[in-house]
Formats: C-alpha cells, structure tokens, sequence
C-alpha cells in the first residue's frame, strides 16, 4: 500500500453520532484516509451501504486499497458538492442512515510538499484539493487585484495585515510571477511587523488562498442545505470543523434549521414551516486528551451533530 500520512480526527465521536444501523444508506463526504469509513463500514454489516466521497486521487488510491474486502462501499471520485447527482445516478433516493463531513485539508495534502498547501517546505503555488482543477493558487496570487486579496485575506484568513500584504504581493509580481512557496511566505513575513506568536505570519494568509482556490466556505453553506433534501427522517448529520470560518457556517445552518420560527417580530402569527433538525449537541464536541496528545492539531476541530426531524 502506498504511504499515505493521515490522521482520523475525532473518528470515534463522529461515527458514533451517526448510530450507524446495519441496512441503512450512510455517506462519507471526505473519505481521506478512509479512517471514518472503515468505522463506519464495520458497524453496518452486512446489508448497510456506503457511499464515500473524495476529489483527491492520493485519498481516493490508498483507501480503495485499505478498504478492498468491504463489498457494500462504493468510492466517488466527485466533489460532495454534487451529491444530489451523484446520489441520483446511484439510484439512491435518500440517505437513510445518516452523513459525516470531515472538512478543510487533510494531513497528507498540507505535507506533502508538490501540493503546495505548506510554507515550510518549497513548492509550486497550487493548494488544489483537486489536482485536475485549471485555478490554482498560482491564479490567485498572480493574477487578484489588490482590492481581491484584501477581501480574501480579512474575509477567509482573518488576518491583520491584509492591505500591507496585498500591496506588497503585487509590487512583488510586477518585477516577476510568484512562483513557490516560499517565496509567497517571505514576501507576507516582510510585509508584517515582527510580533510574538507561535504562528508563523504567513498561515492566516495561506489559509485565505486554500479557501478561495477550493472554494470551501461556499461549498459548505450550500452543500449543508443540498442535503436536507436527501436526508429520511431521523438520518443524523455528523460535522467535523477545523477554524473558526468553517464552525460558524455550521452552527449558523444548524441554528436557522432547528428554529421553530423566522417570523418577523411584529407579525403576530407565525407562518413557518416545521423545522428540519433536531440539535444533538448545542455545544461542540472537541478532541480527548488523549486524542490531543497522540495529535496535537486536533485541538481545533469542533463537532456538531444534528437530526433531520422534519417528516
């Protein structure tokens, strides 16, 4: 089996929120390293089905080989994003058991150092999820107006500094194309006033252009919506985030969803459907201390789990 770096983030808490049930349809939207998958396919035997989605062909390689002996999965190389179609051409008409989404980048793509997610080893701007996509980060810092990667920078990387780092990438690139990593991560460290922090000045940025190469922010508001159209009563959505932009359009979609009411406070009768969730858990679930020793980035992940009550 090829090497394939990955470590499955709170595997346990995600997969037993969905109380996987032997002969239901269950759905893994980021398949990674197949750790949730093989959780999951363990406690549906032998009649529940899997569908485990990946657009990386690194992912999708290593863990059609590791998960080889489970007959009921079937592996999409597509974008959770289409899950409606693809749902639709498997003939599937809901997902009866429940969905997991394990969001943002894996280990494997921000160390592995051709894919150019890292600042700490150099490589070729790229940060696609992807590798069959045309944009790249190449596209973004080389070709965004000033006022673009102001947005970007302040909106998906919440950083400080975005004007001071803006102006000094187009500066840079009207000499000569940006072109690696490194280069991209000396030009943001130049650019921002030396300030004590255990994080290296560079990563709100590369943060920023991974979010806006892989479109993740969007993709997750409308897919999280998609698939209250697919989901059977009492199916169970299992979300796991990793910063704080991720966790906010959960919660946020989780929150209006669940809410009896969107009536206008002045309008004396509501009119609002039922809602469609039924909140597990108000507050997210994080990482074990155990977990936190064994892997120290899981500190940021956040789980949300809700139920779709609406009949």
């Amino acid at each position: 089996m090829q090497e394939f770096n990955h470590y499955t983030v709170m595997k346990h808490e995600a997969v037993d929120a969905l109380n996987c049930q032997n002969g239901l349809i269950y759905v893994d939207a980021t398949l990674g390293g197949g750790g949730h998958s093989e959780l999951i396919l363990q406690r549906i035997q032998p009649d529940g089905k899997l569908i485990s989605f990946d657009i990386d062909d690194d992912a999708i390689n290593y863990s059609r080989e590791k998960l080889k002996d489970y007959k009921n999965l079937t592996i999409v190389k597509d974008s959770y994003t289409n899950i409606k179609k693809v749902l639709h051409d498997l003939n599937i008409d809901k997902i009866t058991g429940g969905i997991l989404f394990d969001l943002g980048a894996s280990y494997h793509q921000l160390t592995k150092q051709e894919r150019g997610f890292s600042f700490t080893k150099d490589a070729p701007l790229d940060m696609r999820f992807n590798k069959d996509a045309d944009f790249s980060a190449y596209d973004v810092v080389n070709s965004y107006s000033e006022e673009d990667l102001v947005r970007i920078f302040s909106e998906y990387g919440e950083e400080h500094f975005s004007k001071r780092i803006a102006k000094a990438i187009v500066a840079k690139r009207h000499v000569k194309s940006i072109d690696t990593t490194l280069e991209l991560a000396q030009i943001v460290k130049d650019a921002t006033p030396p300030i004590k922090s255990r994080i290296h000045p560079a990563t709100r940025v590369f943060q920023a252009i991974r979010i806006e190469v892989n479109n993740e922010l969007k993709n997750i508001k409308n897919t999280l919506n998609d698939v209250l159209d697919l989901l059977d009563y009492g199916a169970i959505i299992s979300v796991i985030s990793f910063h704080s932009l991720e966790d906010r359009i959960v919660k946020e979609q989780f929150k209006y969803h669940s809410a009896k009411c969107h009536c206008p406070k002045e309008q004396l009768i509501c009119t609002c459907e039922p809602p469609k969730l039924e909140l597990i858990n108000k507050k997210p679930i994080t990482a074990s201390e155990e977990e936190l020793r064994l892997n120290p980035p899981s500190r940021s992940a956040k789980l949300r789990v809700a139920r779709f009550i609406k009949k």
